[in-house]
């Protein structure tokens, strides 16, 4: 497969079923990774199920973004689509780790990453919607995908799970004062951020007004952090998947 300026495109896969927040995820991502459309393949994993003969090296890589589904959530209370959904990762992330293939999971990617690794995924270190100070530790001031970015900066977070013990292999490689993990490696090209990479604060508003009954904060809360979204000051977490892009592209 070859993305239309000749080499393999990045795939995409998206758990949104809500086709607004959909679309506006694809933009995000395509905004802050610098890909063109032709360059990024997307595939909507609550719709279908991934192809059997989905390969891999067809692509640069593999993005994951966020959704409705929390890993932590009690197994008896998932659907059926969401039961699908984490083993049809889990089995795709067993084929990644063994080849220690490009991937980046956002958000929703620290629990399936994080799960799939053993780590603990809970509701202990939840952040509401809004922006958080993130920090890089020595790790991740080193590592290539974070290259370029300062050591503290400001990000765009809502979520009701995160890691709470990392992976015994995994590296952390940055963290917050609410959050412990925001962001780890597993092996040498596996990624997870807790903090979302590809949101705006247009990006933002739009999720809010989509979940705004989804208990992630109070409804008559909507309005008011929608005009903090817009208004936030954040530019430096696309510089993750600026550099993902850039690293795997291929």
């Amino acid at each position: 497969m070859e993305s239309s300026s000749g080499g393999r495109p990045f795939l995409l896969i998206s758990t949104r079923d809500d086709p607004v927040a959909a679309e506006d995820e694809v933009r995000g991502f395509l905004a802050a990774s610098g890909l063109s459309a032709g360059e990024l393949a997307v595939h909507a994993l609550d719709a279908a199920p991934l192809p059997q003969d989905l390969d891999p090296g067809d692509y640069s890589g593999i993005l994951l973004g966020g959704g409705p589904f929390n890993s932590s959530d009690d197994p008896a209370s998932k659907s059926m689509t969401q039961l699908r959904v984490e083993s049809e990762l889990a089995a795709l992330l067993d084929v990644l780790v063994e080849r220690d293939f490009p991937f980046l999971g956002a958000c929703y990617g620290v629990g399936t990453l994080g799960t799939h690794q053993g780590g603990t995924v809970d509701r202990a270190h939840a952040e509401p919607v809004g922006t958080t100070r993130v920090e890089l530790t020595a790790a991740g001031a080193a590592d290539p995908i974070t290259a370029g970015m300062p050591r503290r900066f400001e990000a765009f977070v809502g979520h009701k799970e995160a890691l709470s013990r990392l992976p015994a292999d995994a590296v952390l490689l940055a963290t917050s004062a609410t959050c412990p993990v925001q962001m780890f490696r597993v092996r040498t090209n596996l990624y997870a951020t807790q903090f979302h990479p590809e949101l705006d604060g247009d990006g933002l508003a739009t999720r809010i007004a989509v979940y705004r009954d989804a208990g992630y904060f109070p409804a008559d809360q909507a309005d008011g952090l929608a005009r903090l979204a817009r208004s936030a000051e954040v530019s430096w977490p696309s510089r993750v998947l600026q550099n993902f892009v850039r690293r795997y592209r291929c």
